[in-house]
């Protein structure tokens, strides 16, 4: 109950936070609820499982790229809507192709995913519409985007917990732990994978449709930039992909750490993030929380 009041609290104060900010501010903060969102939806599946997708933009950016072709078009309801069912739909399609794979192979596949979409859009729009990049003009303020944001934010918060309790959420930390054994207790190990995978990458692609009218102007090299994908890969790890609240605790510091980084080292930002992500892989390769709990045991045991 304790831990639910301190939510709750700190769920009102974000939503309220656009009346006490400035347009900087409220900017730090949807660049910090959107990376909480999407190492939390990565963490959905990856953590249990232990598959390592680097496919992260790829949901990103196309759920970016649906907003710009639609919201001429359509009412923003229906936009955000079909944005997850594209994000759903390629997730089906890559998942039902590429889950029978595991370790470093599904590493490669989801890296080479995300930049084969962003060359075919990229070829699509420089060949048949002869442009690089479209324009968004949406009637949607920053304060907006924030509270949305916050909504799947709560709302996959709630999805993790209610499928780490579930008979899915059982199956794949069996499948995590041993899928040749899992198998034989029965867990249809394409089916569970499937469907979180799904899941996911619909919550992705949804974090790249609300923020698409951040920039008002997208092209391939901003939505589909793999940064993107590896920065939320080290906020899940530090935190603790296995955690509930992992992926957030480690989101929020590196967040912070890297909005500062680049601001100040933008031309050695790159290579600070990768000694960060080689640094938490080998010191913590749990992460934070677990490392937390190991301490608390040897001292109760001390």
């Amino acid at each position: 109950m304790i831990a639910l009041a301190i939510s709750a609290i700190v769920v009102a104060l974000l939503a309220l936070s656009p009346f006490f900010f400035d347009a900087y501010g409220v900017g730090v903060i949807v660049g910090l609820l959107g990376y909480a969102t999407l190492a939390s939806a990565w963490a959905m599946f990856s953590g249990p499982t232990r598959y390592v997708s680097l496919a992260t933009v790829a949901f990103f950016g196309v759920g970016a790229y649906t907003v710009a072709v639609l919201s001429e078009v359509l009412a923003w309801p229906l936009v955000l809507i079909c944005a997850a069912l594209v994000g759903a739909g390629l997730a089906l399609v890559v998942g039902l192709s590429t889950l029978r794979v595991a370790g470093i192979y599904f590493v490669i596949f989801s890296f080479g995913l995300a930049e084969l979409i962003r060359q075919l859009i990229t070829w699509y729009e420089v060949n048949l519409t002869g442009t690089l990049g479209r324009y968004i003009f949406l009637p949607i303020e920053p304060q907006h985007v924030l509270w949305q944001l916050l909504a799947l934010a709560v709302v996959t918060l709630l999805l993790a917990a209610l499928i780490e309790r579930s008979r899915l959420g059982l199956a794949l930390k069996a499948i995590g732990d041993d899928e040749v054994v899992a198998q034989h207790a029965g867990i249809n190990l394409a089916r569970a994978k499937l469907t979180l995978f799904v899941l996911s990458a619909t919550i992705i692609t949804l974090v790249g449709a609300i923020q698409a009218p951040r920039w008002v102007y997208i092209e391939p090299a901003i939505v589909f930039n793999p940064q993107v994908s590896f920065l939320t890969v080290i906020m899940a790890l530090l935190g603790g992909a296995n955690r509930r609240w992992g992926p957030i605790l480690g989101a929020v510091p590196l967040f912070l750490l890297f909005e500062w980084l680049g601001a100040n080292f933008p031309n050695h930002f790159s290579i600070i993030l990768g000694l960060l992500f080689i640094i938490i892989v080998f010191a913590l390769p749990d992460g934070v929380l677990a490392a937390i709990e190991k301490i608390r045991r040897k001292e109760a045991r001390a």
